[in-house]
């Protein structure tokens, strides 16, 4: 039996975690093992607790509880409680999603007790290493013994990297195995969406239509953190809604609502006055699912719900200057338009306009969890 130490700390990595549980569960019982870490990056009941339930996650065995603060001194904190549980543990791997500081702090610690380290969505890349999670991306595949891409531009990162992609098992971290296996939250979105339709009462609680409402995310510190841009999102899209008449959902992440809290910003006075702008709670996952499935357009900061949208069929404006997934720009299903409140006004007027949208299969094929087991089980039997 092969015991893996799977480390997550926020929403969207508990999510994430639940398409390789279910893998293990459902085929892979009798090889592996999973341990899960919680370092409590995400540590309130909106932004955690509710994900396990929805999505049948076993509570993690370990809770860190660092909760928020400083990068560096939320970094030490779980390295500290990750190393301890790894010595206690003893797992053959430690596993660890995408680019937060929990996967920061995981790499750091398992290359330091020189535990294999696997590290699924791998490859992704900005290109802008003022972003804390370029450089997390980056630090964590250099100390990985296993790496999962999602996409074929991550892969093709990797080998520009220096990653060699003739090595053959078994793998180490200075021998590390490279596979472009497809997105676990493909997985997801395929099993989960029917079951958001079944469970979740989100739209007729807000009084949403099908298809006549804008979902917007909004939670990254280059915009939560900047009045300026800050208020240049909520400005212009609140301009859509009122002269398009078009009602507007936005889930509030804790950093944005902590940050409007603190500032006084001319576009929260013409929100409040406009009843076609919902801002609710941080939606769970099956609630999220449904309001990307119904709306007719999405704008977000979020890596995770632009892939969401594009699972789903929904064109996506990026309210970013750069995104690791370059392939949605490329084949016309997203747009970059920053904080830039005239390029969101024409994002939005472009897709309005737009007849037809092709969505070719480019995060494989909804078994991406299987595959990453398989190799699990072939590199560290």
């Amino acid at each position: 039996m092969i015991k893996i130490l799977t480390v997550i700390g926020a929403r969207p990595q508990i999510i994430k975690a639940s398409a390789l549980n279910r893998a293990i569960t459902n085929n892979y019982s009798k090889e592996i093992k999973e341990v899960l870490l919680h370092t409590g990056q995400h540590y309130d009941e909106t932004m955690s607790d509710v994900f396990f339930r929805e999505m049948g996650i076993p509570q993690p065995t370990y809770n860190l509880n660092v909760g928020s603060g400083a990068h560096g001194k939320q970094t030490a904190a779980m390295i500290e409680g990750i190393e301890n549980i790894a010595l206690l543990e003893k797992p053959a791997a430690i596993v660890v999603y995408g680019d937060t500081n929990s996967t920061l702090a995981a790499a750091i610690a398992a290359s330091k007790l020189k535990i294999p380290l696997v590290h699924i969505e791998a490859g992704l890349r900005s290109f802008n290493k003022t972003m804390p999670e370029e450089i997390n991306r980056i630090v964590c595949d250099h100390c990985s013994t296993l790496l999962f891409t999602p996409t074929q531009s991550g892969y093709d990162n990797l080998l520009r990297e220096g990653f060699n992609q003739d090595n053959e098992s078994p793998f180490s971290i200075n021998k590390p195995g490279i596979f472009h296996c497809g997105d676990v939250m493909y997985d997801n979105t395929l099993y989960f969406s029917e079951v958001a339709e079944a469970n979740s009462g989100i739209l007729d609680n807000l009084g949403l239509k099908d298809q006549e409402y804008l979902l917007v995310t909004i939670h990254r510190d280059s915009n939560t953190d900047v009045p300026e841009r800050l208020n240049a999102i909520l400005e212009a899209i609140n301009e859509i809604s009122v002269k398009e008449k078009i009602a507007v959902v936005f889930p509030m992440h804790p950093r944005t609502s902590a940050s409007l809290d603190k500032l006084n910003l001319s576009a929260m006075k013409s929100i409040k006055g406009n009843a076609l702008f919902h801002i609710i709670q941080p939606a769970s996952f099956l609630e999220m699912l449904l309001l990307e499935k119904r709306c007719s357009m999405v704008l977000t900061d979020s890596g995770g719900v632009q892939k969401e949208a594009f699972f789903l069929h929904k064109p996506c404006i990026v309210l970013r200057p750069e995104t690791e997934w370059v392939e949605l720009v490329e084949c016309g299903n997203s747009m970059l338009a920053d904080a830039n409140g005239k390029k969101i006004k024409e994002a939005f007027n472009y897709f309005r306009n737009k007849k037809t949208n092709t969505y070719p299969a480019l995060y494989g094929d909804g078994k991406a969890a299987k595959f990453i087991c398989m190799e699990i089980v072939r590199n560290f039997s």
